[in-house]
């Protein structure tokens, strides 16, 4: 069976307050979801990063007025 969405979305404002490495922004449909993971020490660090003791702040990202 083929399942065909059209769909026009606006955000004028969208606020995240936490996403971790292995979470899933969606934004309108989806068909299959299949779940990755990868990791890469791509700066070829030799210890352990440092725990961090305080909550990050909430990043909040204006997106662009619609045209």
């Amino acid at each position: 069976m083929n399942l065909f969405v059209n769909q026009k979305i606006i955000i004028h404002e969208l606020r995240v307050q936490g996403i971790t490495n292995s979470s899933v922004l969606q934004i309108g449909s989806s068909g299959v979801i299949k779940p990755l993971s990868n990791l890469y020490n791509t700066g070829a660090f030799s210890e352990p990063a440092i725990q961090l003791s305080t909550v990050t702040p909430d990043v909040e990202v204006l997106l662009p007025p619609p045209s």
